[in-house]
């Protein structure tokens, strides 16, 4: 979906307070005209044919082709196509989504929209879906790669011997020290779950998420050798030779790691299955790499700008752990 080039303005493109919020979007209409300017930025085109033009108005928000004579409507081929739920309780749950710091957890949006606990996890799974945003740019820089293990304690096993626990991949920019803090400034993050930390699985993984001209920083493991030939500039910490505790010599990952696995802790109290990780590390990146962002609206419009360009994901998908 194209992007508006035009410098985007709370209170005219997006709700600035949650009292703006409940003011915009009262009631189905309004949520369906928003959505509308989103999928179609430019004006309505035809799904079916590609005509151009303002569409005849049909009953409940059905949109017809003056060309083809087609139905569609702003919500069709979206996450939100076919729903049972009020576009009012949707858009309210992207703000709660948005709006929350960490996030929230499918209880906690049962209590706050008043919903099953069924639908709301229904709901969260097909947001977080639509928040990889297709085309991404590459991390770039300085980039520190390393590997993380989450999920069930193994008694007496730790790092990459600790089986049982499912492998994440890490990667953040390291972009300088900080001159009030002193401390390591992190930039954008990718996370992915791997199923081993052999050498063609990490090298894609490295591949899928920097850009070549990136310097890679990872530990001395043996599973990273392939970077150098693949035209990286290599550069191995070996962690154990150096004297300094691992969270010293790659504070960037670690502190990533450390992170990730606190809100896991926190905000979803551990209820994660490993079936379903990869779409909450989507999650987390989406916040991690927002986390500057001044505007909690301006966040909640663009979940919403993903949403209406992300294909449905019917619930037996979702609960299959597919994408």
């Amino acid at each position: 979906m194209a992007v508006a080039a035009t410098r985007l303005v709370r209170g005219r493109d997006y709700p600035a307070t949650f009292a703006e919020f409940h003011s915009w979007f009262s009631d189905e209409g309004a949520c369906l005209a928003f959505l509308e300017r989103l999928r179609w930025p430019d004006g309505f085109v035809c799904p079916s044919c590609g005509v151009r033009g303002e569409p005849w108005r049909m009953r409940r928000g059905r949109l017809r082709c003056r060309g083809c004579r087609s139905e569609t409507s702003a919500t069709a081929g979206t996450v939100f196509a076919d729903t049972k739920l009020p576009l009012t309780t949707w858009l309210q749950t992207v703000w709660l989504v948005t709006d929350q710091k960490h996030g929230t957890s499918a209880l906690d949006l049962q209590r706050a929209i008043g919903m099953s606990y069924e639908t709301a996890w229904t709901v969260l799974h097909k947001l977080r879906r639509t928040m990889v945003r297709r085309g991404r740019e590459s991390l770039a820089g300085v980039v520190e790669v390393d590997e993380a293990y989450v999920g069930g304690v193994v008694p007496g096993r730790r790092g990459r011997g600790a089986l049982g626990k499912a492998i994440v991949a890490i990667a953040v920019e390291r972009l300088g020290v900080g001159e009030k803090s002193k401390r390591v400034v992190l930039g954008r993050v990718r996370l992915q779950r791997i199923p081993n930390v052999q050498m063609a699985t990490l090298t894609d993984f490295v591949l899928d998420s920097c850009d070549l001209d990136a310097v890679i920083y990872t530990d001395h493991w043996g599973g990273y050798n392939d970077l150098g030939k693949v035209g990286y500039t290599h550069v191995k910490t070996n962690v154990s030779a150096s004297g300094d505790p691992a969270h010293v010599a790659m504070p960037c990952v670690h502190r990533v790691a450390s992170l990730l696995k606190r809100w896991l802790l926190g905000t979803h109290q551990g209820g994660v299955s490993i079936r379903q990780l990869d779409f909450y590390l989507d999650e987390f990146v989406f916040r991690f790499n927002r986390r500057k962002s001044g505007s909690r609206g301006l966040l909640f419009y663009r979940l919403i700008e993903q949403a209406v360009a992300t294909t449905p994901k019917p619930a037996k998908v979702i609960i299959g752990g597919r994408p």
